[in-house]
C-alpha cells in the first residue's frame, strides 16, 4: 500500500530519502527567490546581494538547528516539537501557531506569484480579477490534493522538480554574470544610509527569511525519513545549504545590474517586484536570448511555486494534526477524513485564509506579516536546541550542531545561540518598521494564545503539561470492534459511576508516545443543572461543589487503573442535563458517550446505540432520552440489572438551590 505522508498512521512501507528531503527544502526555500527577490531589491537596492548573503548565512545556522532537532525527536511539528521537549506546551503552541500563519501566507504568496509568471504565456493572468481567481483556483487544487493525501512516491518525484529548477536558476546566474553584471556600476548605486536607507535594509533582511519555511516543512517529515543516516544529515546541512546560498547570492548579484536599482525604488515596475526573474531575463542581450529565456524561466517558476505551495499545505496538514492530538487546538479543528486520514478541516481553513490573503494582491504586506511568525518560530527553535543540550544530554543525536563551547560540562552550540539572537533582533525590527506586521502579526499571536488558554482551561488541562489524544479520537469512521480513544462519561455521584467508568476504561484504546503519556482519554464531567430562575453563572453551594469534586476524583482513580487511559475531569453548567452532555460531547469531539440510565432497566451489561433510543425510551429518564436522540456519536448505556435496588428517579444532574421552588 502506498504511504500517505499526511496520514497519521503510516504503514511504514516506504521511507523518505535525504534527496527527497532536500528537494522539499529546496523547492519551498529557493522558490521564494521568484517573489522575495523583487521585494528585497525594491528595498535594499544595490545592497541586495549583501542582504541575501547574510540571509543565506542565517539559513545555514537555522538548517543546523532544524536538522539536530528533527533527528533528535522524529515527530511532525518542527519547532513546535523542539519547544515541547525543551520547554512546555504553551511555548510549543506559540511556535506552532506562528508557523501556521506563515504556512497560510506562503500558500497565498506562491499561488499569487504563480499567476504573475503565467502571464508570460497569457498577459491577462497577471492582473485584475482573473489573477485573483486563478490564484484561488491553485490554492483550491492544492488543498484537494492534500486532503486526498500526498504520497511519499510523489515527494520522491519532487527531486526532479528541484533539479530542473536548479538548472534554470544556474543558467540565469551564469548568463547574467557573462552578459549583464557590471560590478562598478552596481557599486556606484550604493550610498550608505541614503540609498538604500538603513531601515529599508533591515526590513529587507527580515523579508529574506521567508525562504526558511522549507526547514519547517522538512522537519515535520522527520518521522518519514528513518532511512536517512548521519552522512545524509550532514549532506543536508553542508552541500544542501551551500547550494541554496549560492543560488540566493548569485541571482541577487545579477539582479542589481538587470533590475532598475540605479534609478531608485520608484523605477521598479509591478513586474519587477512580483516577477523579478522575468525582469532579469528581459534585460539580457541579444534579444533572441531574452525571448527564449523568459518562457523557460516562467515555466520553471510556475512548476517550483506550485510545488512550494503544496509543500506549505503539507506542512499545514502535519502541523495541525500535531496540534490537535496534543490538545493545543480543539479536536474538531483537527478532525481527520474518514477515508484519507488527513486533517481536512484545517486544510480547508488554511485554504480559505490563503484565498482571503490573495484578494488584496499586496505582496509587500504579506511578506511583512510572514516575517513576524517566522522569526518567533526560529528564535524558539534555536533556544530549544540549546536547552535540550542540558535537558537531554545523554539522548542519541544522529547529528549535532558543530562549534560548541562547554558550559558546566555541557557543549553549547554557538550557531544556535547566534541564530537565536539574530532571530529575536529581526522580530523586534519587523514590529518597529512594518505597521501591518505589527498589528496583524501580533493580533494573530495574541488571538492564538487566548484560544489556547480558554480551550485548555475549559477542558481542565494544564497550560504547560502535555496531554495527548489518540488518532482515533480525530477520525469519523465505522469500527469493527468497540474500542474508542476518546469517551465522555457524565458522573452523577451514584454507585453506578464506578461501573460506567470501568466500561469506558475497557472500551478505551491504549496509546503511547515518546514521553510515555497516556493517549486514550476519558472525559469525566459533572453537570450542574441550573434552573431558569437563576443566571447560568449563579454561585453554586459549596457542599454541591465538594460532592462533585469527590465524585470526579473517584472517577479519575477508577479510570486510570486501565493501562494507557488518561482521565480528564471538568464541572459544567447547563439548563438541562441532557443538553449539557450532548453539547460537551460535540465541543470535545469525543467518539462515544458512556452514561447510566436514571432508573433500573432491562439492560444488562450495557447496550450500544447509534443516536436513537428506540424502544429503550420506555426504560430511561429524560436526560438519557435526550442524549440518545441528539448525540452525534455512539452512546453506550450502562444500567444495573432489573432486580437491583432502585435508584432515585432524578440523579442526572446536581441543581443549585432555587429560591422560587
Amino acid at each position: 500500500m502506498e504511504k500517505h505522508v499526511a496520514d497519521p498512521t503510516p504503514d511504514g512501507s516506504r521511507s523518505l530519502s535525504s534527496r527527497a528531503l532536500f528537494a522539499l527544502v529546496y523547492t519551498t526555500s529557493v522558490s521564494s527567490v521568484y517573489f522575495a527577490l523583487g521585494v528585497v531589491a525594491h528595498r535594499a537596492l544595490g545592497l541586495t546581494p549583501v542582504v541575501f548573503l547574510v540571509a543565506g548565512l542565517f539559513f545555514a545556522l537555522s538548517s543546523m538547528t532544524y536538522v539536530e532537532g528533527a533527528a533528535l525527536h522524529r515527530e511532525r511539528g518542527g519547532s513546535s516539537v523542539f519547544a515541547r521537549y525543551a520547554f512546555n506546551e504553551l511555548v510549543s503552541f506559540i511556535a506552532g501557531w506562528s508557523i501556521l500563519l506563515d504556512y497560510s501566507i506562503l500558500i497565498a504568496v506562491t499561488a499569487f506569484t504563480t499567476t504573475n509568471y503565467m502571464a508570460e504565456f497569457w498577459d491577462p493572468l497577471g492582473h485584475g480579477a482573473l489573477e485573483v481567481v486563478v490564484a484561488i483556483a491553485i490554492i483550491a487544487a492544492v488543498a484537494v490534493w492534500n486532503v486526498s493525501g500526498v504520497t511519499i512516491r510523489q515527494l520522491q518525484r519532487q527531486v526532479l522538480v528541484a533539479v530542473a529548477d536548479l538548472g534554470v536558476q544556474l543558467l540565469v546566474i551564469v548568463l547574467g554574470l557573462i552578459l549583464v553584471v557590471d560590478p562598478s556600476a552596481a557599486l556606484d548605486t550604493i550610498d550608505f544610509g541614503s540609498s538604500p536607507a538603513w531601515d529599508d535594509v533591515i526590513f529587507a533582511l527580515t523579508i529574506a527569511t521567508i525562504a526558511f519555511t522549507g526547514l519547517e516543512a522538512a522537519a515535520s517529515l522527520a518521522g518519514e525519513a528513518s532511512g536517512v543516516r548521519r552522512k545524509g544529515l550532514k549532506q543536508l546541512v553542508g552541500p544542501g545549504s551551500a547550494s541554496i546560498v549560492l543560488v540566493y547570492v548569485g541571482i541577487a548579484v545579477v539582479a542589481v545590474s538587470a533590475l532598475p536599482v540605479a534609478d531608485g525604488a520608484d523605477a521598479f515596475t509591478t513586474r519587477d517586484i512580483e516577477a523579478p526573474l522575468l525582469g532579469i531575463a528581459d534585460g539580457f542581450d541579444p534579444t533572441w536570448l531574452s525571448n527564449v529565456l523568459q518562457p523557460l524561466v516562467a515555466l520553471a517558476a510556475v512548476t517550483a511555486l506550485i510545488a512550494a505551495c503544496n509543500g506549505a499545505m503539507l506542512g499545514t496538514s502535519r502541523l495541525s494534526y500535531a496540534l490537535a492530538t496534543n490538545r493545543q487546538i480543539p479536536s474538531r479543528l483537527g478532525r481527520l477524513h474518514s477515508r484519507f486520514g488527513t486533517p481536512y478541516v484545517l486544510i480547508a481553513l488554511a485554504a480559505l485564509i490563503a484565498a482571503a490573503l490573495v484578494i488584496p494582491a499586496d505582496l509587500d504586506f504579506l511578506v511583512g506579516i510572514y516575517a513576524v511568525g517566522a522569526l518567533i518560530a526560529f528564535t524558539i527553535a534555536h533556544l530549544a536546541i540549546v536547552k535540550l543540550r542540558f535537558k537531554e544530554p545523554d539522548r542519541r543525536r544522529p547529528y549535532s550542531v558543530p562549534f560548541n563551547i562547554r558550559w558546566k560540562g555541557t557543549p553549547v552550540p554557538l550557531p544556535a545561540l547566534l541564530g537565536a539572537f539574530l532571530s529575536a533582533a529581526g522580530w523586534l525590527s519587523v514590529l518597529v518598521l512594518h505597521t501591518g506586521a505589527r498589528y496583524v502579526g501580533l493580533a494573530w499571536l495574541l488571538g492564538g494564545i487566548v484560544l489556547y488558554v480558554v480551550y485548555r482551561r475549559a477542558d481542565g488541562n494544564s497550560l504547560f503539561k502535555r496531554v495527548t489524544i489518540p488518532e482515533k479520537a480525530l477520525m469519523h469512521e465505522k469500527r469493527d470492534r468497540e474500542e474508542f480513544g476518546s469517551i465522555l462519561v457524565p458522573i452523577f455521584g451514584k454507585p453506578l459511576d464506578d461501573d460506567i467508568v470501568q466500561t469506558a476504561g475497557r472500551l478505551a484504546g491504549t496509546v503511547s508516545d515518546d514521553l510515555d503519556e497516556e493517549g486514550a482519554v476519558i472525559e469525566a464531567i459533572w453537570v450542574f443543572e441550573v434552573p431558569m430562575a437563576l443566571p447560568i453563572d449563579a454561585r453554586l453551594p459549596p457542599a454541591q461543589i465538594r460532592r462533585a469534586q469527590e465524585a470526579l476524583r473517584r472517577a479519575k482513580a477508577v479510570g486510570e487503573e486501565y493501562e494507557g487511559v488518561h482521565v480528564q475531569t471538568a464541572m459544567i453548567r447547563a439548563r438541562r442535563a441532557g443538553q449539557g452532555i450532548v453539547n460537551e460531547a460535540r465541543r470535545r469531539g469525543v467518539e462515544a458517550i458512556v452514561l447510566a440510565a436514571e432508573e433500573p432497566s432491562r439492560v444488562r451489561g450495557g447496550a450500544l446505540l447509534g443516536g436513537s433510543g428506540g424502544p429503550l425510551d420506555n426504560f430511561v429518564g429524560e436526560a438519557t432520552k435526550y442524549v440518545l436522540r441528539k448525540a452525534e456519536c455512539r452512546v453506550i448505556l450502562t444500567a444495573p440489572a432489573a432486580d437491583a435496588p432502585p435508584a432515585p428517579a432524578e440523579p442526572a444532574a446536581d441543581r443549585p438551590s432555587d429560591p422560587q421552588r
